[in-house]
């Protein structure tokens, strides 16, 4: 199964997909999550401006909760401002939407560090009751820090997520955020942050709500991992996922010296490079105390002409 999938359901409501054609039988405005997409490749190339302008006409806006962009055309070609700017222009319509991903666009349909992002920031600042905020593809994504009371669940996924969006939230000020996942990435796709550019999120007092953190699909896990293994944050959460990165028996060797794990209700460390006995000293440690633990899915390692170990994230290109 990839990483990279279309979103089934955003806000637990089920993903609905906006018709091109026949608009007589949908469903009730707020009982699903509505996708709007275009195909350039097929049937339904029309311009995504004349899809939303479709869809803002025959759905009741304010009763709208949950929206799920798709491809607005050939993304690699065009930055996602034009949907940015059509959020924000219906903001004074869609008076109840509460969630909204940006860019549900799968490898079939465009590499995910294809996908052209811009700063999105301004559908928070357009949607002050905002709970929840996702996006897919890293390149030319800006996110300048923002206060924001209501958001609670914020996602990014990249296979190479800019250091200075993780700088950005880093000085957010999200008194409700609960759950905060970043697939991090690697240099080659534009995933140049540090383990210095995580340590605000890492700090206690950031984000006070927060239960869950995913640091995600990085290169340099190990050194992730030895960072959130003295982290403040940690002793708040209920969650914690380091998985889909290049994660060795040397990050796990550093999560088990570190500050107890056995109060989380689940730790994710599938897609990893662990040793059986690894794999065993964790679960051990961890799941006789309660925890959910995931250490499924190694990932393949080789030697390259050199000799080098050469190890992969589970999402890049």
């Amino acid at each position: 199964m990839s990483a990279v999938e279309h979103l089934q359901e955003l806000h637990g409501l089920p993903a609905f997909d906006f018709p091109s054609g026949d608009l007589s039988a949908l469903p009730a405005p707020e009982s699903v999550a509505w996708r709007i997409s275009v195909d350039p490749y097929g049937d339904d190339d029309r311009p995504f401006g004349e899809a939303w302008e479709s869809f803002t006409g025959a759905v009741d806006l304010s009763r709208v909760r949950a929206l799920i962009i798709g491809q607005w055309g050939e993304a690699y070609d065009n930055d996602s401002r034009l949907v940015v700017d059509l959020l924000v222009a219906a903001a004074d319509r869609l008076t109840a939407l509460e969630a909204v991903f940006l860019a549900d666009i799968t490898p079939e349909e465009q590499e995910i560090s294809w996908i052209e992002q811009s700063d999105v920031t301004p559908v928070l600042a357009a949607y002050p009751g905002l709970v929840e905020l996702g996006v897919r593809g890293g390149t030319g994504l800006r996110f300048p820090a923002v206060r924001h009371t209501r958001l609670r669940k914020l996602t990014f996924e990249a296979g190479g997520l800019p250091g200075e969006v993780v700088r950005g939230v880093g000085a957010c000020e999200l008194p409700a955020l609960e759950s905060l996942e970043m697939w991090l990435g690697v240099s080659e796709y534009g995933g140049d942050a540090t383990v210095a550019d995580l340590a605000p999120l890492l700090a206690s007092g950031r984000f006070p709500a927060l239960r869950h953190l995913g640091l995600r699909n990085s290169e340099i896990q190990d050194e992730i991992a030895a960072a959130v293994a003295g982290a403040p944050v940690v002793a708040q959460l209920e969650s914690l996922d380091l998985s889909m990165g290049v994660l060795t028996d040397a990050g796990a060797e550093a999560l088990l010296g570190g500050q107890p794990l056995t109060h989380l209700r689940r730790l994710d460390l599938h897609h990893n490079y662990f040793s059986d006995e690894m794999s065993a000293r964790l679960s051990d440690a961890l799941e006789g105390a309660g925890v959910e633990l995931d250490v499924s899915e190694r990932g393949d390692e080789w030697q390259d002409g050199d000799g080098d170990v050469q190890r992969y994230t589970a999402v890049a290109e």
